[in-house]
């Protein structure tokens, strides 16, 4: 099941999203907003990232005026790997080789025909799975794992 979420600048795309998931035949979790009214992106970007890392859905798409905010903040979280795309390429390679469990983009960025485009990349990539993007993921999870416990890494 895929998470979904965006502030109120990507609110629309969210809505587009719903549908073109559904018709791509892929589940999903709306995690806000409900409307288009002003929302503070860490606290969507929060809730999306903790149903993945507590194993309700196993990736999210998260969406905002540029994707940065959204990603920044997935991205405090154990576990999320969070890539803000605005090309095919780049959603291709981030779940090739860095598994990224989260897609973020920006509404205010890039039109809808290219947004669908990512969004099928991304539910269509599977992970390479090689020893090499292993390796350099598990020291990504070293960091973060690293840097929360000495407390250089506070969510709160």
């Amino acid at each position: 099941m895929i998470a979904l979420g965006s502030d109120h600048a990507g609110y629309d795309y969210k809505e587009k999203l719903k549908v073109l998931l559904k018709d791509l035949g892929q589940a999903y979790k709306d995690f806000g907003p409900e409307t288009a009214d002003a929302v503070d992106y860490p606290d969507i970007a929060a809730r999306v990232s903790e149903a993945i890392r507590g194993g309700e859905c196993t990736s999210g798409i998260l969406i905002c005026g540029t994707g940065i905010g959204m990603s920044l903040a997935a991205n405090k979280f154990p576990g999320i790997r969070a890539a803000v795309c605005e090309s095919v390429t780049s959603v291709r390679l981030a779940r090739a080789h860095n598994d990224a469990n989260v897609l973020t983009f920006g509404a205010r960025v890039i039109g809808w025909e290219v947004a669908m485009d990512l969004i099928r990349t991304f539910v269509s990539t599977p992970f390479d799975g090689g020893d090499r993007h292993r390796r350099r993921i598990a020291k990504i999870d070293e960091i973060a794992n690293t840097r929360k416990q000495d407390g250089r890494n506070r969510t709160s």
